[in-house]
C-alpha cells in the first residue's frame, strides 16, 4: 500500500474563487459547523473574511485542516478544524462497503462524493471542531475558523478525497487499496448458473410441422400489489421522497393492473391538468394528512392552478371520474329535450322550480349540471354565493341526481 507523507499532507497556496460551496457535500459540510454554531453573526463575518481573501494556505492533513487567517491585526490568526478520523475497524467497513459497491466506486473516480457512503464520511453537526489563536475562543467558531470552513469547502468541491484524507487516509493509497479489494469481490463472485430451459435438436425444430398452441396467459390478480417499501432517507441530501414513491408506485400497479385486464391505457389520453387531478382524487380534502397536503401543493404548483381548483376538480372526479370533470369546466348547449324533460319532472318531485342556463339547472344553493355523456351532475353552494362544489353521484334521472 502507498502511504507516504505526501499523500497525507495536501498544502494550497490558492483557493478556487467564488462564493459559497457549490456541491451538495460543500455545503453539507458547512452545515456541519453552521448546525453547532451559537453566533449567527460571527458565522456571516466568517463568510465575508472568506469572500475577501482573509484566507492564507490551507494545509489539509489527517484529523485537521490547518490555515492562517488575516484579521483586524497585523499578524494572523492560526486557525484549525479538527475531524476525528477513521480507526482501523471503521476504515474496513469503508472500504469493503464502497469496493462492494460499483456505483460507489464510480462517484469516487469521477471525484463525487457517493450518495451511499455520505453519512459516513461527510461530518454531522458539532463534528467540526474549531480552534483558533484569537482572543476569542468563549463561544466558538470564531469568524476566523468560520472562514476557514467556508474556504475550505471550495477545495472540497473540487475534490472530495479531501474529506478521505481528514478522516485519515490519503486519495493513492485509498485508490490502491478499492482496487485490490474490487478484484477480490469480482474473484468471489461466481458466474450465474445457465437456466435449465428444455432444448430439442435443431433439425426438429426446424422440420415443417403444426406447433402445439400456446399455454393461456395467466389470469390477471384481482387487485394490485403492494409496493416495496420505500427507505427513509430524509437525511440523505438530494434523496426521493418515500411517501411520493409509495403514491407513484401504487399508482403504477393499479394503472399497470388496468392494461393486463382491458388492453388499454386508462389514462394514456388525460391532460397533464386531467392526470394531476386524476392523482389528486385518490386523497379526500378533509382532514388531508401532511403527506396529502404535500401532495396537493405540488401538483397545484406543477400545473399552474391554486389547491382550491385542485380540491374541487378532485371531488368532481370522485363523483364521476373524467365526464364529471369535463362537467365541471366545459359549460356547452345541449339540445332542449333533456332540460324540457327535467324541469317539470323536478317540479313534479317537489324539488324546486329551477332556471336553465346552458348545460346547467338552478335553484337557489342547488345545481344540475348536464354532462356531455348524458347524465345530471349534482353541486352545491352557500346562500348567496357562487363557489359550487360537486356532491353526491351522477344519473340519468335529474331527481335521483339531486342528494336531497
Amino acid at each position: 500500500m502507498i502511504t507516504t507523507r505526501e499523500d497525507r499532507r495536501r498544502t494550497f497556496e490558492t483557493v478556487p474563487a467564488g462564493g459559497d460551496a457549490a456541491s451538495w457535500w460543500g455545503r453539507a459540510w458547512v452545515s456541519a459547523l453552521e448546525l453547532a454554531a451559537r453566533d449567527p453573526a460571527r458565522l456571516a463575518r466568517g463568510r465575508a473574511y472568506a469572500a475577501e481573501g482573509h484566507v492564507e494556505a490551507v494545509t489539509v492533513t489527517p484529523g485537521r485542516i490547518v490555515a492562517y487567517v488575516r484579521g483586524t491585526r497585523a499578524r494572523p490568526y492560526r486557525t484549525e478544524l479538527a475531524l476525528t478520523p477513521f480507526d482501523a475497524a471503521g476504515w474496513d467497513e469503508l472500504l469493503e462497503a464502497a469496493a462492494a459497491d460499483p456505483v460507489a466506486l464510480a462517484d469516487l473516480l469521477e471525484r463525487e462524493v457517493p450518495q451511499s457512503l455520505a453519512e459516513r464520511i461527510l461530518p454531522g453537526a458539532g463534528e467540526l471542531l474549531p480552534r483558533c489563536s484569537c482572543p476569542d475562543p468563549a463561544r466558538p467558531p470564531c469568524k476566523h475558523a468560520a472562514a476557514l470552513c467556508y474556504r475550505a469547502a471550495r477545495l472540497l468541491d473540487a475534490d472530495p478525497f479531501l474529506l478521505l484524507l481528514l478522516r485519515g487516509r490519503g486519495e493513492r493509497e485509498l485508490l490502491d487499496e478499492l482496487g485490490r479489494r474490487n478484484a477480490a469481490h469480482a474473484a468471489r463472485e461466481q458466474p450465474a448458473a445457465a437456466p435449465d430451459f428444455p432444448g430439442v435438436p435443431a433439425r426438429a425444430a426446424l422440420a415443417r410441422t403444426t406447433l402445439p398452441p400456446l399455454p393461456a396467459p395467466p389470469a390477471p390478480p384481482a387487485v394490485p400489489g403492494l409496493p416495496p417499501a420505500c427507505p427513509d432517507e430524509s437525511g440523505v441530501p438530494g434523496a426521493p421522497d418515500p411517501l411520493a414513491l409509495d403514491q407513484l408506485a401504487t399508482d403504477a400497479a393499479a394503472r399497470a393492473l388496468a392494461l393486463l385486464r382491458t388492453g388499454e391505457d386508462p389514462i394514456g389520453g388525460l391532460t397533464l391538468w386531467q392526470d394531476a387531478v386524476r392523482l389528486a382524487s385518490a386523497h379526500h380534502t378533509a382532514g388531508l394528512t401532511g403527506a396529502a397536503r404535500t401532495l396537493y401543493r405540488d401538483l397545484a404548483r406543477a400545473t399552474g392552478r391554486t389547491t382550491t381548483d385542485l380540491a374541487r376538480a378532485a371531488a368532481a372526479w370522485r363523483q364521476g371520474g373524467l365526464p364529471a370533470l369535463v362537467a365541471l369546466e366545459e359549460p356547452w348547449d345541449p339540445p332542449a329535450g333533456p332540460f324540457d324533460r327535467a324541469r317539470p319532472a323536478l317540479l313534479a318531485a317537489s324539488r324546486g322550480s329551477f332556471r336553465p342556463e346552458r348545460n346547467r339547472l338552478t335553484e337557489g344553493t342547488r345545481q344540475l349540471r348536464l354532462g356531455r355523456d348524458g347524465l345530471w351532475y349534482a353541486y352545491e353552494t352557500r346562500p348567496g354565493g357562487e363557489d359550487w362544489w360537486p356532491t353526491g353521484r351522477p344519473s340519468a334521472d335529474p331527481v335521483s341526481a339531486l342528494p336531497y
